[in-house]
């Protein structure tokens, strides 16, 4: 299928996106940006932002939809991530700041730890930075989710990714509907105050039936933002688009969403989890 013209962009150029690009590489950080070659990395970049991926480039998951390389790293990780990550946000100048990371099922932790280090030393240096933390779904284990949020994010997000029927398809069978519900649910038990997030992939062969009874689940763990996007396939190993959704059909979604009750909603084509997250951070009533 050929992509509809609302889903084209352009190719990353601008005075800021080579400085963002330099600084990044300049500090040894991976982003989920390119690694997962994003369709919004010039605008996210050119306006200065970037989604700053921890732990390395290689995943121990291997989902269908995604296209970041997968593998063993053998429990290596380097403990001055945190250090780097932390400059490289005060060079940027950056408010509001999204991180995330590969799977590391080879770690004792699986990467909590990391995460903890790298919000704090963020704060350390600058308290009024906004931190948002896309994080895996650490096998549900409460201590490693309380090890993060006691760090202080300001916003705990996990993605479904798909609706509950496709999962096994879309991804890794060590990922799970059910754990990554339960996942987000123990970090709204555990932190009321923090807000949850999550975020779903629309054209893979769903039903909007599908997609709105995913919202539904979410709403009954209290799940406070949502964000849904087309999918998109980053390269020819990965799943094929089934179809792709108008952009009226992301705007009814991101209506039922709202009449849901999650505190903010947004959809759309080129919608990512982390797309304009400072913007949406912003315009969420406050818990």
């Amino acid at each position: 299928m050929r992509k509809p013209e609302w889903l084209k962009t352009r190719i990353p150029t601008g005075e800021q996106f080579q400085q963002v690009n330099q600084l990044l590489q300049a500090y040894r950080l991976n982003t989920v940006c390119s690694s997962a070659r994003c369709p919004n990395l010039a605008e996210c970049w050119n306006r200065g932002t970037a989604t700053i991926m921890l732990l390395g480039d290689t995943c121990t998951r291997h989902c269908r939809f995604c296209s970041v390389k997968t593998g063993n790293p053998g429990g290596a990780f380097d403990p001055n991530e945190p250090d780097r990550v932390a400059a490289a946000v005060a060079q940027l100048g950056l408010k509001y700041v999204v991180l995330t990371s590969v799977d590391r099922d080879d770690l004792d932790d699986l990467g909590a730890g990391i995460f903890a280090r790298t919000v704090r030393q963020i704060k350390r240096h600058n308290p009024e930075v906004r931190i948002e933390i896309l994080v895996p779904d650490f096998n549900a284990r409460p201590d490693l989710i309380q090890q993060v949020l006691a760090a202080g994010p300001d916003v705990f997000a996990h993605n479904l990714e798909t609706v509950e029927r496709l999962t096994p398809m879309v991804r890794d069978p060590r990922a799970g509907f059910e754990l990554s519900l339960k996942t987000l649910k123990i970090a709204k038990e555990l932190a009321p105050g923090t807000l949850t997030k999550s975020g779903i992939m629309a054209g893979i062969g769903e039903t909007t039936e599908e997609l709105i009874q995913t919202l539904h689940r979410l709403r009954t763990i209290n799940c406070d933002i949502v964000t849904i996007g087309q999918y998109l396939q980053p390269n020819r190993r990965c799943l094929r688009v089934n179809r792709y959704l108008s952009p009226a059909e992301f705007q009814e979604l991101e209506r039922i969403a709202r009449n849901l009750g999650f505190r903010q909603a947004f959809a759309g084509p080129l919608v990512r989890s982390s797309f304009r997250a400072e913007e949406l951070f912003n315009s969420t009533p406050t818990l």
